[in-house]
């Protein structure tokens, strides 16, 4: 794996729970979401309420298929989504959220970007932070520092209801690389330790296809920056743009360009597909080399 790897820490404390950075760790995509662009509505009854039964049983798989990251979500941010509110987010998240921390020794992942969701899941037992907005909408970063999990700083140009409508960008390298960084400036302000902060360049939000792929040839440089990388490629529209496949024929590709990011030095995978990438991922570590 690069030899940039190693400015990363080795490890990331999650809660009781401990992550090796220094091998590809798979965070299963798990939405208790009616619209997400690839399995909304997967997990929902006859009634539209999320079944705990269709819940555990997909964690159950994706445990089993070598997912050590959870990741679950109660708002879609796919281009166009329409926002929800703070209480029906909850209501979505933290049963999910209890459920599977009940009975699953697994890291849990909130895929959010409201205080009271990081607040009252890191309770319930969350074990990490991911929110596609880096902590800023109201009272989040301070949620975030409270709960004392690590977080996931992603960037996002616009909103997902309006943020593919003709992104622009001078230099997207360089405007994501200083978005991140002064993301990273306001968590260790608020008291979040750079230890418990990685970085997601955010493929797809608020990107065309020009600007993910530009974005992924410097996967290398994102990795350079010293924090834990994590890539959100899985059945994204750009790989349906490359390869003019409908969202249920992309798994080929995505385990692709998961294998790619590997080798450029992320860490964390953000999946749907997670047996078929972690065996792509056992290969490239095997090729590549372990990390020292």
């Amino acid at each position: 794996m690069p030899e940039n790897c190693n400015k990363c820490p080795p490890q990331l404390r999650c809660g009781g729970r401990v992550l090796d950075l220094q091998k590809p760790q798979i965070m299963a995509v798990i939405n208790v979401t009616p619209d997400s662009f690839s399995d909304g509505g997967q997990l929902q009854d006859g009634a539209g309420v999320v079944s705990i039964d269709k819940l555990l049983e997909r964690v159950e798989g994706a445990c089993r298929g070598g997912a050590t990251i959870i990741d679950i979500g109660g708002e879609s941010t796919r281009p166009g989504a329409a926002p929800v509110s703070e209480q029906e987010e909850c209501d979505r998240v933290l049963p999910a959220v209890e459920a599977v921390a009940q009975r699953f020794d697994v890291v849990i992942s909130v895929d959010t970007s409201s205080a009271a969701v990081i607040r009252e899941s890191a309770v319930l037992g969350a074990g990490m932070v991911n929110d596609v907005r880096a902590l800023q909408r109201p009272g989040a970063l301070l949620a975030a520092a409270e709960s004392g999990l690590p977080v996931c700083l992603m960037h996002m140009q616009g909103e997902p209801d309006k943020m593919q409508s003709n992104p622009r960008y001078r230099n997207i390298v360089d405007e994501v690389t200083q978005f991140l960084l002064s993301r990273v400036a306001a968590c260790t302000a608020a008291g979040i330790g750079k230890e418990n902060i990685l970085l997601d360049p955010g493929f797809g939000f608020g990107k065309s296809l020009d600007h993910n792929l530009e974005l992924f040839r410097a996967l290398s440089h994102f990795a350079e920056l010293g924090f834990p990388l994590m890539v959100g490629l899985s059945r994204k529209s750009m790989l349906g743009s490359i390869t003019h496949r409908d969202v249920s024929e992309r798994m080929p590709a995505s385990i692709v360009a998961a294998a790619l990011a590997a080798e450029r030095g992320a860490h964390i995978f953000r999946v749907h597909d997670v047996e078929e990438t972690r065996d792509a991922l056992s290969v490239v570590a095997a090729i590549v080399g372990r990390r020292e």
